[in-house]
């Protein structure tokens, strides 16, 4: 995965003398040689480093810069989640060491095990043939790994304070929409009717599970040698005790198929349109199958999905707009979120997944 980070950006540096420091003081064995540093490009949220002291790897976890909501990208939490996931589920990576001294690097941060894997996001690596065989073993990878989060024994785990699954969907439905209002910069007249729905139509959540909240195949670390095994799970930050078809309908909105509208291939391009991917309603049918769960209401946890990922989306946005970030990919994120809350309406309308 080291050919696939880039020279850390303008901005998102930090002291390497510092960091070094503190890790070799809770780090043992680490050689007296100056720290490399990298970054990986992919992600809008927290910002992710490889980091490379002699022969040892590692990869530094740290929040985005500027002003944060209250109790957002926690790393301390994430730290301690993986702390107890790794042991239940192991390919949740293991943590090495939590820096609560934000004189250190300027804010949080912790350290965790570097898993060497391929990333699958809008291209297959390089020398990879994408056969049907290939992208069909790749969709039940995804399926089953899901499965098996949602399996776990979290009580058991010691994962019950990570979470209040009770109400959990309705609260994630307010808090969602109260996001979006504070987060707002544009008119979009599909937004209130699309909200009033979302509002009056809940359904009774299953019993609750582990969930990701962002599983998707790009947060999949695979081997670089058979690119349909998963090596890790990436990106645990939202991680919470939960709905887990809430967690299957967000994966499944990041599941771009061919007959999708055009709008929504540009705005989450992926590899899953290729030949040999199943449907989403396979990925459904499939994940019922193995956990055992009834999927009937799995209308309203898409239309909700796609709107989540509206939200996150325009807050990333809202914060390039007040200049709290110079990343220029962020600059098109607007339009973006008009695509996805049309599309979100359009499914309330057409009565489909």
């Amino acid at each position: 995965m080291e050919d696939k980070t880039i020279p850390v950006r303008e901005g998102e540096e930090f002291d390497r003398d510092k960091v070094a420091c503190f890790l070799r003081e809770h780090i043992d064995g680490l050689a007296d040689v100056p720290m490399e540093v990298r970054q990986y490009p992919t992600g809008a949220s927290n910002l992710t480093y490889f980091i490379r002291i002699g022969e040892w790897e590692a990869v530094l976890r740290r929040p985005p810069l500027g002003p944060l909501p209250p109790k957002a990208h926690d790393m301390e939490r994430e730290a301690m989640l993986l702390e107890k996931l790794h042991p239940v589920f192991p390919l949740a990576p293991k943590p090495y060491v939590i820096c609560r001294d934000v004189s250190v690097l300027g804010a949080a941060f912790y350290v965790m095990e570097h898993r060497r894997g391929v990333v699958i996001d809008d291209a297959f690596p390089p020398g990879v043939k994408p056969t049907p065989d290939l992208c069909r073993r790749i969709s039940e990878a995804m399926v089953d790994t899901l499965v098996k989060l949602h399996d776990i024994d979290w009580r058991e785990a010691g994962l019950a304070s990570m979470g209040r699954p009770t109400g959990f969907l309705e609260r994630q439905v307010k808090g969602w929409i109260m996001r979006y209002e504070k987060a707002k910069t544009d008119e979009i007249p599909e937004v209130a009717p699309l909200v009033r729905w979302l509002l009056d139509n809940v359904p009774e959540s299953p019993a609750p599970t582990v969930i990701h909240n962002d599983y998707k195949l790009n947060n999949i670390l695979w081997d670089p040698e058979d690119v349909a095994q998963p090596v890790a799970v990436l990106d645990w930050e939202m991680t919470t005790i939960g709905d887990p078809l809430f967690d299957l309908a967000v994966a499944l909105s990041y599941w771009v198929r061919p007959d999708d509208p055009e709008e929504l291939t540009h705005v989450l391009p992926t590899v899953t349109t290729y030949p040999g991917f199943i449907s989403r309603e396979e990925f459904i049918e499939q994940y019922a199958r193995k956990s055992g769960r009834d999927l009937s209401s799995m209308h309203f946890y898409m239309t909700f999905a796609y709107f989540k990922n509206a939200v996150i989306l325009q807050q990333i946005y809202a914060r390039w707009r007040r200049g709290q970030t110079k990343d220029k990919r962020f600059a098109s994120f607007g339009e973006w979120v008009r695509h996805l809350i049309r599309h979100a309406a359009g499914l309330i309308r057409a009565g489909k997944r």
